[in-house]
């Protein structure tokens, strides 16, 4: 049957090394690694831990591909730091032709057998694709109809709660009426849809914006320093 594997091929330019990493449809992660134009060296195979183990109650609800793929952008990141910055193979999903082998027991998953076939398979069937080691995990995970994580959401910020009568008075300036002070002799504003109007006797001054945030951030301070619960000083 064929297997389905995301890995990728890292090199070296400096040392003129390779190193590739693969994680299989059961699990198993298979790296190998060596010098250009040479037969790569077979690490043994990482086969799953699985919660069929007595001996590992922590493992019980978890996928067995979680800690696999973990591991697979760990050994990623770890090679790109270590200079392995040539990609070789990008990172790709691959349906192989070529049957994995059976998993060892779940007591002994260190007894997995090294599968150059399924090395050799990747290396000569993964496309020339070039894209992030996230892209090509999620189309590992929908290949084997496992969920994707949802990338790129935007994220709406949580509205603010509006008092009963800010809303009140946002209708009215949706209405186009203005917004008077009360009727005082000497002291006033008027608030408009367009502008913001502070009067002094009958000389009037219109404020824009900038002007209209230092002033409500003045009456902010203000109010919250006058609040009967306020501490006796300001803070430090």
């Amino acid at each position: 049957m064929p297997t389905v594997v995301v890995g990728f091929r890292l090199g070296h330019t400096v040392t003129s090394r390779q190193v590739t990493v693969l994680v299989t449809e059961s699990g198993v992660l298979h790296r190998s690694h060596g010098s250009y134009g040479q037969p790569p060296t077979l690490e043994p195979p990482k086969a799953p831990l699985r919660s069929a183990d007595p001996d590992l109650p922590w493992m019980k609800g978890e996928h067995i591909l979680t800690r696999p793929i973990s591991r697979l952008r760990e050994l990623h990141a770890t090679a790109k730091e270590k200079g392995y910055t040539q990609v070789l193979i990008a990172p790709a999903c691959v349906r192989l032709d070529v049957e994995e082998h059976p998993l060892p027991p779940a007591r002994n998953p260190r007894s997995a057998r090294p599968h150059p076939e399924l090395t050799a398979a990747f290396i000569g069937t993964a496309p020339g694709t070039v894209q992030p080691l996230d892209a090509a995990v999620d189309e590992f995970r929908t290949a084997l109809g496992l969920p994707v994580r949802q990338h790129d959401v935007t994220r709406r910020p949580r509205q603010a709660h509006i008092p009963p009568r800010t809303e009140a008075l946002l209708r009215t300036l949706a209405q186009g009426a203005p917004i008077a002070s009360p009727k005082h002799p000497a002291v006033g504003w008027t608030v408009t849809p367009r502008s913001v109007t502070l009067r002094v006797g009958r000389t009037a001054e219109a404020l824009d914006r900038s002007a209209v945030l230092e002033l409500q951030a003045a009456l902010t301070a203000w109010l919250r320093f006058t609040h009967p619960n306020a501490p006796t000083s300001p803070p430090s």
